[in-house]
């Protein structure tokens, strides 16, 4: 059996791993305006446990994309962008949307009015750096999807 034979697996497995890794740090921002509940615990789970492991998949199944496909594919300029944003997007998630969401969980529990006005800023600074995130995995998933000859 070939390589090319487990393509599509291989495939789906690197779209969810890349998704996984990305996620916690673009919806934890939403999933703290309440209590921490079931959604947000697991989420701060996978951030903190998952990161090592889902990178580590996420480089083998990479790898394994471009020995299927051929070593070509990365003189693509459209893969070549989609790379650059994606490593711009996990710098960001890394050292600002992090180090932001752990912030903001540690405000949580002040109760001042003051303290109440810092956390809606801080949470809305975290909301708009998700969105500017969101914003990067759908310019990924545009050069994914049409593969534009630049």
């Amino acid at each position: 059996m070939s390589l090319t034979s487990f393509l599509p697996i291989t495939l789906i497995v690197h779209i969810s791993l890349a998704i996984a890794l990305l996620a916690p740090s673009l919806l934890l921002p939403f999933a703290t305006r309440a209590k921490p509940g079931r959604i947000s615990r697991r989420l701060l789970w996978l951030q903190s446990n998952g990161t090592v492991v889902i990178g580590a998949g996420l480089a083998l199944t990479g790898i394994l994309l471009v020995f299927t496909l051929g070593t070509q594919l990365l003189s693509q300029p459209w893969l070549l962008l989609a790379l650059v944003l994606y490593t711009g997007n996990l710098l960001l998630a890394f050292f600002v949307q992090r180090p932001g969401v752990a912030r903001l969980l540690t405000m949580r529990g002040e109760t001042s009015d003051a303290a109440k006005k810092r956390l809606r800023t801080w949470a809305t600074r975290q909301r708009y750096i998700s969105y500017v995130m969101a914003g990067l995995v759908g310019g990924i998933a545009f050069l994914m999807m049409t593969k534009p000859q630049f």
